[in-house]
């Protein structure tokens, strides 16, 4: 029988061994993750990286979706108050056109469709965290100002630029339209019809026709927001996908790297009954000689 007459440094090499595994199975309890470093699965590892990359994506794309939908649908609601203040412009023109009203009548009509157009400029230069979103790619300044000198008595200083976003790889949404496309979009100009209707009632002629033309500067603004519902329809569904797809993200990292639990707390027991049997044995060692070993 062959006797290892210098067991220590085998029962050395156990107890490192065991220190080892303690801490793996500390570790994995703790962060709830059996990859905790590279070196602990290669494949796994080079796998979560990509996984975190495309998480970082995603909630990039997530944050930029939150606030596209706010804006979009601030945008919607500014232009359905337009749209009632034009239907009240519109009210106020067909009351203004009772041949039995007095000029003064008339005059007190007008004196309330310039409050809605001051109104209709209060809701060109609606902003959105910081920006006007009705001035095209500009942000600087409000997009409309009275203008006396302006055919209308308002001026647009936007530009006709639109804004587009991010909202997944390789897929951009644009997000505004220019006012000059809407509110002061030619031949649906809101507030041209408007300053037309107040100098009708003002004259007391051409009331029907600038009623007409109130109407159809209406009717155009209620058409063009069909852009922002869709708009949102395509945010909304970008965003349930991204979610969709953090979900399975999580899940596949759950699957990559996540932690067995019971199997890591059984391994941090029996890493402890291995040191201490270890420990034991090394504590023996100045007690033993070889003819204990040969007993």
């Amino acid at each position: 029988m062959r006797v290892n007459p210098n067991p220590l440094p085998d029962l050395l090499a156990a107890l490192n061994q065991t220190k080892l595994q303690t801490q793996q199975a500390t570790i994995e309890i703790s962060t709830g993750r059996s990859v905790n470093q590279p070196s602990d699965n290669p494949t796994a590892a080079a796998l979560l990286v990509d996984n975190n990359d495309q998480a970082t994506f995603n909630a990039g794309y997530l944050q930029s979706l939150s606030a596209v939908q706010g804006q979009l649908s601030t945008a919607d609601s500014t232009l359905s108050s337009v749209v009632t203040a034009l239907q009240r412009a519109i009210s106020l023109g067909v009351e203004g056109g009772n041949g039995t009203l007095s000029d003064s009548d008339r005059a007190s009509i007008a004196n309330e469709l310039q409050g809605i157009q001051s109104q209709l400029v209060s809701l060109g230069n609606t902003s959105y965290q910081g920006r006007f979103i009705f001035g095209g790619t500009s942000t600087g300044t409000p997009p409309y100002v009275v203008d006396n000198n302006a055919p209308s008595g308002v001026s647009y200083a936007g530009n006709p630029g639109v804004n587009q976003v991010s909202i997944g790889s390789g897929y951009k949404l644009a997000i505004n339209l220019p006012g000059s496309q809407l509110l002061s979009a030619a031949g649906n100009d809101v507030f041209l019809s408007v300053h037309n209707l107040i100098q009708a009632l003002q004259t007391n002629t051409g009331i029907p026709d600038a009623v007409t033309a109130v109407g159809a500067a209406s009717s155009y603004i209620s058409a063009q927001r069909v852009f922002y519902g869709n708009a949102s329809n395509q945010a909304q569904s970008q965003t349930t996908y991204l979610n969709t797809a953090k979900l399975q993200i999580a899940q596949q990292e759950n699957t990559l790297g996540g932690a067995d639990l019971a199997t890591a707390a059984t391994n941090l027991t029996q890493a402890g009954i291995d040191t201490q049997a270890t420990l034991a044995a090394i504590s023996k060692l100045s007690q033993n000689n070889l003819f204990d070993y040969l007993k």
